[in-house]
C-alpha cells in the first residue's frame, strides 16, 4: 500500500497520518493526490504500475505532478467488483498510473467489461485496447484552451504545456482550435462539491458506525467537509445531480464539433510540500464551530467559497470528465526549466478511450518522455 490523503478527498498526499507525499522529481514538492503513493512509486521506478482511482482527477493530477500517463476511463468501463455499483453516481473510475501507454492500454484490456454489479453495460471495443493502440489517428480536431474553468490563476508552465502540445498536434497532422465548450465552470465547480462533499459526510459516518470511530480519529478538513456535505437538503442535491444532465448535454453538442478537447491537466507544476493547507487563521474557527455541530453555517458566508477557490484553484481542469463520465486522459509532454512536468489533458466523447490510447500512443512516439526519467536523482 502508498500513501494517500485522509479518505482521498483532496488533490496532494500530505495526510497527518503518514506525512507528506514526496516527489521523485524535486523530493521538496508533493506528488498530488489522491493516488499520490502510486505516482510516486512508478516515477520513481519502485514498480511499472500502480492502482489508482479518479474521483475529481486524482488519477490526471498525479500523473501531471510525476510526469506519468494517467487515464481515466468512461463511466462503468472498469467495474468496481461485487461489492458496489459505484461510487458518487459514477463519477469515479478505477484504472492505474503508468510510465508507458502500453501498459496503460495492456492494464485496461484486462479490467474492462461487465460483472454482475455493473449498472448498465457500456460496449466493448472490437478489438483489444493494446492493438487498437497501436494503429494511428485519423486527423483530428481538437478544441484547447488554457482559461481556468472557475477564473482562477493558470500558470505559465500550464499556459506553454498546451501550447507546445498544441504545435505538435498540428505538426502530426491534426487541426487544432482554440475553443470551449458553452459550461459555466463556476457552476459545475460548485455541483462537483456538493457531490463531494456530501460523500465525504456519508463516508465518516458509515465509518463510525461499522469500526465505531470518533471524530477525533479524523483530520479536521475532512470534518470540516462532512459538516458541509451533512448539512445538503435534499432538494438541493437531487438538483445538483440533475445539473450533472445538462453538463453531460453540453458536452455532447460540444463533439458534434471537435474530436477531443485539449486543455491543462493542472493549473501549475506540482506546489511544494505543505504549501496546499487549510491557513492557520482558520483552524480555530473551524475546530470551534465543529465542537458545537456549527460548521454547516460557513456555507452561508463568503468562508467556504474562500475555502473553495483555495483548494479548487490548483485543480480546476479534472472535474468536467468526473461530472460528465467522459473518459480523459493526462499525457506527459511538458517540463520546466526546473524539471518539473506538467500534463496535457484530453477528454474524449463516451467510450473513446480507443481514440485516446491511439492519440497518446502517436505523442509518446513523437516526442517520448521516457528518456526523461534518467534525470531522476532519489
Amino acid at each position: 500500500m502508498t500513501n494517500s490523503p485522509e479518505l482521498g478527498i483532496k488533490g496532494i498526499t500530505e495526510p497527518e497520518a503518514w506525512g507528506s507525499c514526496r516527489n521523485p522529481w524535486n523530493l521538496k514538492h508533493n506528488s498530488g493526490g489522491s493516488s499520490g503513493g502510486s505516482a510516486s512509486a512508478v516515477a520513481a521506478g519502485i514498480v511499472p504500475i500502480a492502482g489508482a482511482s479518479d474521483g475529481g482527477g486524482s488519477i490526471r493530477i498525479p500523473a501531471s505532478y510525476c510526469g506519468l500517463f494517467g487515464l481515466k476511463p468512461s463511466r462503468g468501463r472498469t467495474p468496481w467488483g461485487p461489492s458496489m455499483s459505484e461510487v458518487m453516481h459514477g463519477a469515479v473510475s478505477q484504472h492505474v498510473l503508468t510510465k508507458s501507454v502500453r501498459d496503460s492500454a495492456a492494464m485496461l484490456d484486462a479490467t474492462q467489461g461487465r460483472e454482475h454489479s455493473s449498472l448498465f453495460t457500456i460496449e466493448s471495443p472490437s478489438q483489444s485496447y493494446l492493438k487498437i493502440m497501436q494503429q494511428a489517428p485519423k486527423k483530428l480536431r481538437i478544441a484547447f484552451s488554457t482559461t481556468s474553468p472557475i477564473a482562477t490563476k493558470v500558470s505559465k508552465d500550464a499556459v506553454l504545456a498546451i501550447e507546445k502540445t498544441a504545435k505538435l498536434l498540428a505538426a502530426l497532422g491534426h487541426e487544432v482550435v482554440e475553443a470551449s465548450p458553452k459550461i459555466d465552470g463556476k457552476a459545475l465547480a460548485k455541483d462537483f462539491l456538493t457531490t463531494w462533499f456530501s460523500q465525504c459526510a456519508y463516508n465518516i459516518e458509515n465509518m463510525k458506525a461499522q469500526y465505531g470511530v470518533k471524530n477525533s480519529d479524523f483530520e479536521l478538513d475532512s470534518l470540516a467537509i462532512a459538516a458541509l456535505g451533512a448539512k445538503t437538503s435534499a432538494l438541493d442535491y437531487i438538483q445538483n445531480i440533475n445539473n450533472w444532465g445538462k453538463y453531460v448535454t453540453q458536452m455532447n453538442y460540444f463533439f458534434d464539433d471537435f474530436d477531443l478537447f485539449l486543455i491543462p491537466s493542472t493549473a501549475s507544476v506540482a506546489p511544494k510540500n505543505g504549501q496546499v493547507k487549510t491557513p492557520a487563521w482558520q483552524t480555530p474557527i473551524l475546530r470551534g464551530l465543529i465542537s458545537v455541530g456549527q460548521a454547516h453555517h460557513l456555507a452561508k458566508g463568503k468562508l467556504i467559497d474562500q475555502i473553495i477557490r483555495n483548494n479548487l484553484q490548483w485543480v480546476p481542469f479534472t472535474q468536467l470528465a468526473n461530472i460528465t463520465g467522459l473518459p480523459a486522459m493526462s499525457v506527459p509532454l511538458y517540463w520546466n526549466k526546473d524539471h518539473l512536468p506538467l500534463g496535457s489533458q484530453f477528454i474524449a466523447p463516451f467510450g473513446r478511450e480507443d481514440l485516446l490510447l491511439q492519440l497518446a500512443h502517436q505523442l509518446e512516439q513523437a516526442e517520448p518522455w521516457m528518456p526523461m526519467y534518467r534525470q531522476i536523482k532519489i
